[in-house]
């Protein structure tokens, strides 16, 4: 009897599922533990095993097309058998996309894809785009048409009008238009550069899973957190000597960033109100210290978690997050891998940033952000000398943290990573 496969819910925040590849076609045969498709996710494209066997029938949704879970991902059954009873019977409880997919219920004419009419702009014939006329450049000296105020400035300051795109009548060079030029370039007073874009255009790109969610979580944190941000400066000094001397004799390089994980990790232990989560009608204090690390990719940003940070050495932290970092951007990283955070961490430091604030990552009350080390002057023992200064800034979840707490902590982190001799002493690298 035919059997309707819907499309499973492959992460707790998953709320619908792009189909990325189907590896088996209509009048296939499907064995269970057999892949079917490839199913991208909120946070990752995974592969979709079938829990049923028979012959696919029917495929619900297209390749880079949507389905909400639950929704009919395929039809398994017999050769040859009806399944038409089954989309009938979905369409009369199913939301109207549903019904859209059955053959017997197609729409004569589907909507033009987004890409598509953004397309049809870019190829709307110039007759009717409303422009203003292009300036037209001279190349005849004996022919140049310029006024007789323009050819004695240009003549005064040795430009060649023939250079110049004139914006008068006609093409005509005038006072503004000398007044513009810039040698080199073909400019007129209205800022235009010959070759640049004078028609307004654009292209619309569809939301992926992954940027729905972010915006989702993201806009949920910050209206209904109330956050409050704490920065200090951190004196990496120590640090950088002690990192070239890592790296000197280790196999691994260790980065900075995993001296503040590390850090992060120790100074956690140190005030367990910062590792908590707001729940509602309870605050929960974690005793285990689960760091996620934001990686960018593509379309976003995902967090892969270093579980029991604070009882791994900087090699263990290094190796971890260089794997998380390859498998985020390989999209294959699997919900275990992203799940229970505790604290979250964000470093922009390798982009030039030297400061900036970061939103909560849910469940946290906290998250660090991190800039870049930069070499400053500041006074020690009375005289200038250059330092290598940190600035990281923590927004706390108000509900759960307050000021002096969170500030306790960054005192903590900063006594760390200011002498990564205390903070290498409670493990080996």
């Amino acid at each position: 009897m035919a059997e309707i496969v819907r499309m499973p819910k492959m992460s707790d925040t998953m709320t619908e599922g792009v189909v990325a590849k189907w590896h088996k076609n209509v009048g296939d045969s499907v064995k269970s533990g057999e892949l079917v498709a490839e199913i991208e996710t909120d946070k990752a494209t995974m592969e979709f095993e079938s829990f049923q066997e028979g012959v696919l029938l029917f495929r619900g949704v297209e390749e880079g097309k949507a389905a909400p879970v639950n929704g009919i991902l395929a039809i398994l059954g017999k050769a040859g058998e009806d399944f038409k009873s089954l989309l009938d019977a979905e369409a009369t409880t199913a939301a109207p996309a549903t019904e859209e997919k059955a053959p017997a219920k197609a729409s004569s004419k589907a909507p033009e894809p987004v890409a598509e009419k953004a397309k049809a702009v870019a190829q709307t014939p110039a007759a009717k785009v409303s422009a203003a006329p292009a300036p037209v450049a001279n190349n005849d000296d004996s022919r140049v048409k310029a006024s007789p105020l323009a050819k004695k400035l240009a003549n005064d300051k040795g430009i060649d009008l023939t250079k110049i795109l004139g914006s008068g009548d006609g093409g005509r060079v005038v006072k503004r238009d000398i007044d513009w030029f810039k040698p080199g370039s073909f400019v007129s007073p209205t800022g235009m550069i010959q070759g640049a874009v004078t028609t307004e255009s654009f292209e619309d790109f569809p939301v992926s899973q992954m940027r729905k969610t972010i915006a989702r979580r993201l806009a949920e944190s910050k209206f209904t957190a109330p956050h409050f941000y704490l920065t200090m400066e951190i004196n990496m000094d120590r640090c950088v000597d002690a990192r070239e001397s890592i790296n000197a004799v280790a196999g691994s390089k260790i980065s900075f960033n995993d001296f503040v994980l590390k850090a992060s990790a120790a100074a956690l232990r140190q005030h367990p109100k910062v590792n908590s989560s707001w729940l509602e009608d309870k605050i929960r204090v974690n005793h285990h210290i689960h760091i996620g690390v934001a990686v960018a990719v593509e379309e976003g940003l995902l967090v892969p978690v270093v579980r029991f940070a604070d009882s791994k050495t900087l090699s263990q932290i290094n190796s971890e997050v260089k794997i998380f970092a390859q498998k985020a951007k390989d999209k294959k990283l699997q919900p275990a891998d992203w799940e229970g955070n505790t604290f979250t961490i964000s470093n922009l430091g390798m982009f030039g940033i030297d400061e900036f604030t970061a939103i909560i990552n849910p469940p946290d009350a906290c998250i660090l952000a991190v800039g870049g080390i930069k070499e400053t002057p500041v006074i020690k023992n009375g005289q200038i000398v250059p330092s290598h200064i940190m600035k990281v800034t923590l927004s706390c979840d108000h509900r759960v943290v307050d000021g002096a707490t969170g500030a306790k902590f960054l005192q903590t982190l900063k006594g760390f990573l200011e002498n990564p001799v205390v903070l290498l002493g409670q493990a080996s690298i």
